[in-house]
């Protein structure tokens, strides 16, 4: 089959809720023992598997007309050379995509929504059927690119981590974080569950529940109803961030005047752990995206220079 270009197309899978299973019990008949002794619906996991893998052989053999195809699986992304004149193509849920992008440097990325009755895909604004008509156009210019900023944590142990919905600061077990930290010229020690630092586009994840959740403490202490649950303006390519601190502690030796907040070009966001151990900074929710935050380490959060670019 002639393909039409010698363009290199990366397109970045991952392993299906079956897979896994099948990885932890070995066979598919000791992972389908295990699901339905539990009384769950087996049927379901093999369904989203096969439609799945379908959808990974359909883009694999479109893609192929269009240039040269090299598929990724998720877990080998971190470490994956990406070239600068790559394209992207994640094929997955929502969270594929942001956890693809914040390892790019400004390629373009193409969301792709494998199973639209399954999965609502905000990110995913295309179907496997669409690549046909899309790659031609990314590859010619022609497609508009919808910039996406980004969070950073730099260290100075020398580490850097990115972030594009969000980035966890805190103890790696549900134990208290114990950090000094630093904004708009204040500074003061806390004691707290940790901290988030959210982007615009985390604003409709882990930041929204944030926000629902003081909003619904304060609507049940003074009877007010209209609490917000989202910032207005607070859009993806918004050159600035939010952190949000989980249930400071005040005590005599921790304080809790610093909350929330923006961080800036101009404030960013500094942190000191005082953490002897389990402590950790980790990504857009993925737990083992992480760099150690232990005593003595200091962590400047800021928004990345970089930004990621996402094919509309």
């Amino acid at each position: 089959m002639a393909r039409s270009t010698e363009n290199k197309i990366v397109l970045v899978t991952r392993k299906s809720r079956l897979d896994e299973l099948i990885q932890r019990f070995n066979t598919e008949g000791q992972a389908r023992f295990y699901v339905e002794h539990l009384g769950a619906d087996f049927s379901d996991y093999q369904a989203e598997h096969q439609r799945y893998r379908q959808a990974v052989l359909e883009a694999e053999k479109m893609l192929a007309h269009h240039g040269r195809v090299q598929v990724l699986d998720r877990a080998f992304v971190p470490n994956f050379v990406f070239g600068a004149q790559d394209t992207v193509v994640a094929l997955g849920q929502d969270g594929l995509v942001a956890n693809v992008l914040k390892y790019l440097a400004g390629q373009p990325l193409i969301g792709v929504n494998p199973d639209p009755a399954r999965w609502e895909g905000v990110l995913l604004p295309f179907s496997v059927r669409d690549l046909e008509r899309l790659v031609p156009e990314v590859f010619a210019g022609r497609r508009p690119l919808r910039e996406v900023s980004m969070a950073q944590a730099v260290l100075n142990t020398g580490e850097t981590l990115c972030a594009v919905n969000d980035l966890f600061i805190g103890p790696r077990t549900h134990t208290s974080a114990r950090y000094e930290i630093s904004t708009g010229g204040e500074s003061e020690r806390q004691s707290s569950s940790g901290i988030i630092v959210s982007t615009g586009m985390g604003a409709s994840g882990w930041l929204r529940s944030v926000l629902a959740g003081a909003g619904g403490i304060v609507s049940s202490l003074t009877g007010e109803d209209d609490m917000p649950t989202a910032i207005e303006d607070f859009r993806w390519e918004s050159d600035y961030l939010y952190f949000s601190v989980r249930e400071p502690w005040p005590s005599k030796t921790s304080a809790s005047s610093i909350s929330f907040g923006q961080v800036t070009g101009d404030n960013p966001l500094t942190l000191v752990s005082h953490m002897p151990e389990n402590g950790v900074i980790f990504s857009d929710g993925i737990e083992s995206d992480f760099v150690q935050f232990n005593a003595g380490t200091r962590a400047t959060i800021s928004v990345a220079d970089r930004r990621g670019l996402l094919v509309s």
